[in-house]
């Protein structure tokens, strides 16, 4: 691999064993997939995976203590993962009993990440790039990041060039300031092999519509045609907020890290079709095709009964999101006569983003206490961890939730009729 002057000091020890140690595990990791050089990281902050001080991480978290003692820390600022459970979230004895051990680690870790220079004890959330928590690249930025809906969302709806790197990869990546050069950081790496033709009657679902281009993608890159026709073609919230469901239902049910969407997202728009590789596959995607697939997720709860606990915000919610929501589960406790949601419902956000929605709209926020909906900056993946909530009929509109847990998913409407009491099944 051929490295600049600074590397090359590196390489050599100037800047201690450790660095010299973090260049090497990126060289190899590079050269396994033909990198030949590294490129420098340009984006405002890093962002690590690891939000959950998991006890099954001890090795992780050993590693981590030994950069540090050994000087290899960020260069800057940086935000992580969700953690797993917030003290305010209603579970029962037995269940933080168990996540008292699970998340042994806690502690150790956040402590951790406070010497590396974590962005601040809020810097906890799957979507860093929300206006409210501050973690946004511009175009072209080259990133070191690791988290699967965060790298498709900045790649995709941002034009910033990230892989999507391991946890430990992503972490010395940020240490070192490089990444190796290689897919997704090149021109080449970012054309499409697929083109995805949307034939949908309305818009549908953004977690449907990512699963199917995820089940049928796996790691491609889709140019999706015909979404822009029913999204328009400027970022708004309202788009930005589909784009990211549906990058992180492709991302979980495939693995796909980056899509293009012809005259909408930043690439699309300046390159337009000459991203779409000569060989590209056509995939029709219809109202059939996106029934299929909904249809074929397997029942993930060992005995069927009534619902128990309901999950929205996987990845988080924005603050338009949550008050969206907000306003459905008032809806539909209207239309079936109801004052309260009829199990526990809990919305997940970054604390900066529930912050700003307690702020902005207090109406609402007290409105969602008052139905008995808990707004959290929990990972809900990380919350289904616990095997206790194996038992938990669990379900979500989240295609990422679904994917990962034994949470049964549910379209967004049929979920809010259900927390409401009506009669979806």
């Amino acid at each position: 691999m051929i490295l600049n002057e600074e590397l090359l000091s590196v390489e050599r020890g100037e800047q201690g064993e450790a660095m010299r140690r973090v260049l090497k595990t990126l060289i190899m990791y590079g050269e396994a997939f033909g990198a030949e050089r590294m490129l420098k990281i340009t984006g405002p902050m890093g962002h690590a995976v690891i939000g959950t001080g998991s006890m099954t991480w001890t090795p992780v978290f050993d590693l981590m203590d030994r950069l540090t003692d050994g000087g290899a820390i960020p260069r800057q600022a940086f935000t992580t993962d969700p953690r797993g459970i917030e003290d305010h979230v209603p579970v029962s004895l037995a269940d933080k009993a168990v996540f008292k051990l699970i998340f042994s680690n806690q502690k150790r870790m956040e402590k951790q990440w406070e010497r590396m220079g974590i962005k601040d004890r809020n810097a906890y959330t799957c979507t860093a790039y929300m206006e409210e928590v501050g973690n946004i690249p511009k175009y072209g930025d080259i990133l070191g990041w690791a988290e699967s809906s965060a790298v498709s969302y900045v790649n995709s709806v941002i034009g910033a060039r990230c892989n999507r790197n391991s946890g430990i990869l992503e972490l010395m990546s940020n240490i070192l300031g490089y990444v190796p050069e290689f897919g997704l950081l090149t021109d080449e790496g970012r054309k499409s092999d697929w083109i995805i033709d949307v034939q949908c009657s309305e818009l549908p679902e953004p977690q449907l519509l990512g699963s199917a281009i995820g089940f049928k993608c796996v790691e491609d890159v889709p140019y999706i045609k015909g979404l822009d026709k029913m999204l328009g073609t400027e970022l708004t919230q309202t788009v930005k907020d589909y784009l990211k469901d549906m990058g992180a239902a492709a991302a979980s049910n495939g693995s796909v890290g980056l899509y293009h969407v012809d005259h909408l997202t930043p690439e699309a728009v300046k390159l337009g079709e000459s991203l779409i590789k000569e060989n590209a596959k056509v995939f029709v995607i219809d109202d059939a095709e996106i029934a299929r697939v909904k249809a074929s997720y397997p029942m993930p709860w060992e005995s069927d009964g009534e619902p128990q606990l309901a999950f929205a915000g996987c990845p988080h919610f924005s603050k338009q999101q949550l008050c969206i929501w907000t306003d459905r589960l008032m809806e539909g406790l209207t239309k079936n006569g109801r004052d309260k949601v009829v199990l526990p419902m809990i919305f997940c956000a970054a604390p900066d983003v529930i912050e700003a929605f307690n702020k902005e709209f207090p109406e609402k926020a007290e409105c969602l206490k008052s139905i008995g909906v808990t707004v959290s900056g929990l990972c809900p993946l990380s919350f289904t961890s616990n095997p206790l909530t194996d038992k938990i009929r669990i379900i979500t509109a989240s295609n990422k939730l679904r994917y990962y847990s034994k949470a049964r998913f549910y379209s967004e409407k049929e979920l809010i009729d259900i927390v409401t009491g009506g009669n979806a099944s």
